[in-house]
C-alpha cells in the first residue's frame, strides 16, 4: 500500500512562509535593538548639551564671568526657606570698595537681625550683591535677579567665606563680608565683598 506524500508546492510554500516569519521576527528584533541604542546615545547628547538638570551655581573652577553665586562645589538644589524680609532689608544696598590687601574673613554686621542664629548645615535664604573688593565693581547680584538664594551653608557647598562668616549670625541681618582670595574664588577673582540679608534659615 502506498501513502499520499506531500506535494513538492506545498512542502515549498510552508519553508516559504516559515522563511517570512523568521525574517519578520529578526527584523522586528533589530528595530528594537537600534531603538534602544538611538534612546541611549540621544540621553547622552542631552547631558552633553546641558539640557540634563544641572547645579544651579558655578564652581570655584568657572571663569570670572560665570562666578555668579558663591557656591564652591555642585551641590543639589534646596528646597528653599520661606522668605520674611525684615523692612530694613527691603532695600538693595550699595556696596563700595574696601582698602588694601585683605588677609584674613573680616565679618561686619551692617544691620543686626533678631531671629535665630544660623546653624551650620542648615539651609539658609539670602539676597546678596558681590563687587571686587579693590574696585567696587558689582560682579553679582541676586537683587537683579530679582530673587533670593539658597543653599546649604557650613557643609562646603559654597565658597568657605560664607560657610565661616554666616554660621552664627541671626536671620534678619546684614553682613558685610569681605572674603581673602583663598576663600572665595582664588586670585583670578581676586578679594571680594559681600553684602548678605539673611532672610532665613531651616
Amino acid at each position: 500500500m502506498s501513502y499520499p506524500t506531500a506535494s513538492p508546492v506545498n512542502t515549498d510554500s510552508k519553508k516559504r512562509r516559515g522563511q517570512a516569519i523568521g525574517g519578520a521576527v529578526a527584523g522586528v528584533a533589530v528595530i528594537a535593538v537600534l531603538v534602544a541604542v538611538f534612546v541611549t546615545v540621544r540621553s547622552g547628547d542631552d547631558d552633553a548639551n546641558g539640557t540634563a538638570p544641572a547645579a544651579a551655581a558655578p564652581t570655584s573652577a568657572a571663569a570670572p564671568a560665570e562666578a555668579a553665586q558663591p557656591t564652591e562645589t555642585a551641590a543639589p538644589a534646596p528646597t528653599a526657606a520661606k522668605v520674611e524680609t525684615p523692612a530694613a532689608l527691603a532695600k538693595e544696598p550699595e556696596v563700595k570698595a574696601g582698602e588694601g590687601k585683605l588677609t584674613k574673613l573680616d565679618v561686619t554686621v551692617l544691620v543686626p537681625g533678631t531671629g535665630p542664629a544660623v546653624q551650620k548645615g542648615q539651609t539658609i535664604t539670602a539676597n546678596y550683591k558681590l563687587v571686587s573688593y579693590t574696585t567696587g565693581q558689582v560682579i553679582d547680584s541676586s537683587w537683579s535677579r530679582g530673587e533670593p538664594f539658597s543653599t546649604p551653608i557650613g557643609v562646603g557647598a559654597v565658597i568657605k567665606g560664607w560657610d565661616e562668616g554666616i554660621p552664627g549670625q541671626k536671620v534678619g541681618s546684614r553682613v558685610q563680608l569681605d572674603v581673602p582670595a583663598a576663600l572665595a574664588y582664588g586670585e583670578q577673582q581676586g578679594d571680594l565683598r559681600f553684602v548678605v540679608d539673611i532672610l532665613a534659615a531651616q
